[in-house]
């Protein structure tokens, strides 16, 4: 291992050398096989959310079209690190190009941002639809849904672009081996000659605040459609707005508090083992786009009655 790491980092500057797990490589050909099962579901449940909204003309409305957003950027995000993560494990395949590395990391960064923009979309969604039914259509047009998803994108971009460029610039003088399984941005600005801190503050502070004002709209929402839920006409229409609710407040909880403990431990848990930090980032990663359709369509009936119609069998016409 000694031997492994000296080559890595008397390699060429103008790539980077990714551990994996540090500390578990004795396990990585096993652990491939979670990510790898993991990875597998994420693709096949988050097109069959595609495939189902294309098909069904029921799903044509703006719930669906975020949840549309929501498939694609997990769809991303998966595979912006599983494929090298895989490699990395089965293959022994450690080396990543310099440009390659920054990519990957304004990538999966900015996507995490543009998951949080469309959480935020789709609990302002629920609150036009439960708030104000009758001028729902009218107010969240396909026009506005699509500005919406342009913001949200646009911001994330906003966000991820000035650090992302800023690392770029930063002299990597020293080892050029990242303690992680892919290039995650804490991990990259510890290998810095120069000082990092305010890159470091920047990483900090700016999920924070994003994650923060997302938040705190949400939970705005959240608790001007608890208000009107009780005076919602039918009971089924209260447990229907009630079980989308639901499912979206899983998801949210699913994203928000294995992400926001994620950077925090990357950042202040000196007390943390470093596999315990990689293997966390990588679960945050891997795990909410295996788990976001299943959600959707194990507490949505409508997604279920979808997905009945789209790949169940068919009568046979009398």
């Amino acid at each position: 291992m000694a031997l492994a790491l000296s080559n890595h980092t008397s390699s060429s500057s103008s790539s980077f050398s990714l551990m994996g797990i540090p500390g578990l490589e004795a396990s990585h050909v096993w652990m491939g096989i979670p990510f790898c099962s993991m990875y597998i579901i994420a693709l096949l449940g988050n097109s069959m959310i595609l495939i189902i909204v294309r098909l069904d003309q029921t799903l044509h409305e703006p719930m669906y079209y975020f949840l549309c957003m929501l498939a694609v950027i997990d769809l991303v995000m998966a595979t912006s690190i599983v494929p090298k993560m895989l490699s990395i494990f089965w293959l022994n395949s450690m080396e990543i190009a310099f440009e390659a590395c920054f990519t990957q990391m304004f990538f999966v960064h900015s996507i995490t941002a543009a998951e949080s923009g469309v959480l935020l979309a789709m609990a302002f969604d629920r609150y036009v639809a439960i708030c104000y039914p009758l001028r729902y259509q009218a107010i969240l047009t396909r026009q506005k849904v699509t500005q919406i998803g342009l913001a949200i994108l646009l911001r994330a971009g906003l966000v991820m672009t000035p650090v992302t460029w800023m690392m770029k610039r930063l002299p990597h003088c020293g080892s050029n081996v990242i303690a992680h399984s892919y290039c995650e941005h804490m991990a990259v600005v510890k290998l810095a000659c120069a000082d990092p801190r305010a890159i470091s503050q920047y990483c900090v502070v700016g999920p924070t605040l994003l994650v923060g004002t997302d938040t705190a709209f949400i939970s705005v929402s959240y608790g001007m459609i608890l208000r009107a839920v009780p005076r919602l006409a039918t009971k089924e229409a209260r447990l229907k707005a009630i079980g989308t609710c639901r499912s979206h407040l899983c998801v949210m909880l699913l994203y928000y508090v294995p992400g926001m403990a994620s950077i925090y431990t990357q950042s202040f848990g000196q007390g943390v083992a470093r596999w315990t930090q990689v293997l966390l980032a990588d679960l945050y990663l891997t795990l909410p786009p295996m788990l976001n359709p299943v959600i959707y369509s194990m507490r949505t009936k409508q997604a279920q009655d979808a997905v009945l119609k789209v790949f169940g069998p068919k009568k046979d016409p009398v």
